[in-house]
């Protein structure tokens, strides 16, 4: 039985599920806030329910959280849950005082976005052999989708054979919320795309995973850390990043092509963000890439 109470806490994620529509990991992801601190409040606070509880029970878990070591941006994201919940709880009239009110969240450092730079991609997917096989072409794809059209790890995974548009040379991207966006290709990846579909077919055959597009090596569906790992080994090549992830190369693609003069509301679009907020924190690392180009190349900047 859920600790925060079984009644309250499906509700509110049956809510966001099928109301809010919020991805299959932000849902695992609330449902374990919900039960650490339905957890904590029985442990720590002897409540059973999370109606009872006021903004000194969820100020005591917030400080617990910091003082076991939780770094702030995790912290402010369990904040983030409790907000959303107690909101849920209000308007059903299950609450009649928030008890998030008072919470704040922690000020956080702004981190700038990693990406590699231009010259290392170009090296790993123009320069470097990829071995003609399907486990070499379907990785080269991998990278290619990723850099190229900027999608999520999820995205990419859920990609389907059939959101490839052969005749507009497009895919259509299923993102966050459910919503659609269609992303061209350029013509070397649908060329790739096109190459990868038939050595698919050819290793496969009738046992291949023909519904989604990306698939492992025993042709199921790609899974995630399958990707992470792809992405992972191949970067290790090319960059000495600490960081080196499937979403390091969604970075890298918005940030080329707003290095290159790309407009700020089609980066957006592409990115499938819907705000313009969350795209601006690349206009940082362009201004960080200039300032570094002018204290390079300016007579006058280390004067």
């Amino acid at each position: 039985m859920n600790p925060i109470g079984p009644t309250f806490a499906s509700d509110f994620l049956q809510h966001i599920r099928y109301e809010k529509r919020l991805s299959h990991h932000t849902l695992t992801a609330y449902a374990n806030d919900l039960e650490q601190f339905g957890t904590f409040l029985a442990a720590e606070c002897n409540l059973e329910q999370p109606d009872k509880a006021d903004f000194r029970h969820i100020r005591s878990w917030v400080v617990s959280l910091v003082e076991n070591g939780l770094d702030k941006t995790s912290v402010n994201r369990k904040i983030a849950t409790l907000r959303s919940y107690y909101g849920f709880l209000l308007r059903r009239k299950l609450i009649t005082v928030d008890p998030m009110v008072k919470i704040q969240a922690l000020k956080t450092s702004k981190k700038l976005p990693v990406y590699v730079e231009e010259k290392p991609m170009a090296t790993l997917l123009d320069d470097i052999d990829f071995p003609d096989t399907f486990e070499g072409i379907r990785d080269k794809l991998v990278l290619e989708l990723l850099y190229s059209t900027g999608i999520r790890l999820s995205e990419l995974t859920g990609l389907k054979t059939a959101d490839v548009n052969l005749y507009e040379k497009t895919i259509t991207v299923l993102g966050k919320r459910n919503k659609h966006r269609i992303v061209p290709l350029t013509q070397p990846l649908f060329d790739l795309v096109q190459q990868y579909t038939r050595l698919k077919q050819e290793t496969f055959g009738e046992q291949a995973d023909d519904v989604h597009l990306i698939v492992s090596d025993k042709g199921i569906q790609a899974y995630p850390v399958l990707i992470q790992r792809i992405v992972k080994r191949h970067l290790n090549v090319v960059t000495t990043l600490e960081k080196k992830s499937p979403h390091v190369l969604r970075h890298t693609f918005a940030t080329h092509l707003l290095n290159r003069g790309a407009d700020l509301n089609a980066i957006k679009d592409l990115l499938g963000h819907t705000s313009l907020a969350a795209t601006q924190v690349y206009t940082h690392t362009s201004l960080e890439q200039l300032k570094k180009t002018y204290d390079q190349a300016h007579p006058k900047a280390k004067k």
